[in-house]
């Protein structure tokens, strides 16, 4: 498990980005696989998740996950909110609920963690590039600041996601990011004809054009065999016919 150096000092939250060591699955889902989007065995995740929570807090309820689908949507969690067996599609959660923890689910997209320190209000985004793009970072912020939440007492964590230098794409994908806004060509690298794309750097100028300016991130490549995460794109270099799912969670003590 990896903590937020700037995370860790806030005294009412615990929170954790996880790879894929400690856990129960087998083969190519070895061995904390969280996703049940994934082929592996339910009862296997069911036990990594269980794994998962109990490092966190033995005494909390459930971890609360969604049906991730690459939108710009949120689901808010407060007193009012009703549960049920049927995952949401969505890509972001919010809450203010105390021993809730709430998670997203990455195999190369970045996972965002947020917390309010007045407010005490909670957020976990996952940020593929179509996320991103679509300006999700941009909406979860935007909510929070409607419940109270004050720019200057959130703090945000960039956790481990694929680097730059092992996203290379093709020049139709550079040419969305363009059309959006110029500007967004500081994101492309280029080697030896190669185009490169720096997806956490660009969650990062998101996060800070919407004036959060509290932000840690943990640079770790998810790609890079030797940091022991699930990578959807190394698995499909390795021919595999899936991929496990890396947990990042966040919980109101």
């Amino acid at each position: 498990m990896f903590i937020s150096k700037k995370l860790i000092k806030q005294k009412n939250i615990s929170h954790g980005f996880f790879n894929r060591k400690g856990g129960k699955s087998k083969g190519i889902y070895k061995s904390l696989n969280c996703g049940f989007g994934s082929n592996d065995q339910r009862n296997r995740v069911r036990a990594n998740l269980k794994i998962v929570k109990n490092k966190i807090s033995k005494k909390s309820k459930n971890i609360f996950l969604l049906h991730q689908v690459h939108s710009n949507k949120f689901v808010f969690i407060d007193h009012n909110f009703k549960f049920n067996k049927k995952k949401i599609k969505a890509d972001a959660l919010i809450t203010n609920q105390k021993n809730l923890p709430i998670g997203v689910l990455t195999a190369d997209c970045v996972p965002i963690l947020l917390y309010d320190e007045k407010k005490r209000i909670i957020a976990a985004i996952h940020a593929g590039w179509k996320g991103a793009l679509k300006e999700i970072i941009k909406k979860v912020i935007s909510f929070m600041l409607i419940k109270g939440c004050k720019r200057k007492f959130i703090t945000a964590a960039i956790g481990p996601c694929i680097n730059w230098s092992s996203y290379n794409v093709k020049d139709d994908f550079k040419k969305r990011f363009i059309k959006k806004d110029r500007r967004n060509k500081i994101f492309f690298k280029f080697k030896k004809d190669i185009i490169f794309f720096d997806l956490p750097g660009f969650v990062k100028s998101q996060l800070k054009s919407n004036k959060i300016t509290n932000i840690d991130t943990i640079n770790i490549d998810t790609f890079d065999k030797k940091n022991n995460f699930f990578s959807a794109r190394r698995s499909k270099r390795l021919k595999h016919d899936d991929y496990g799912r890396n947990i990042s969670i966040i919980m109101i003590n």
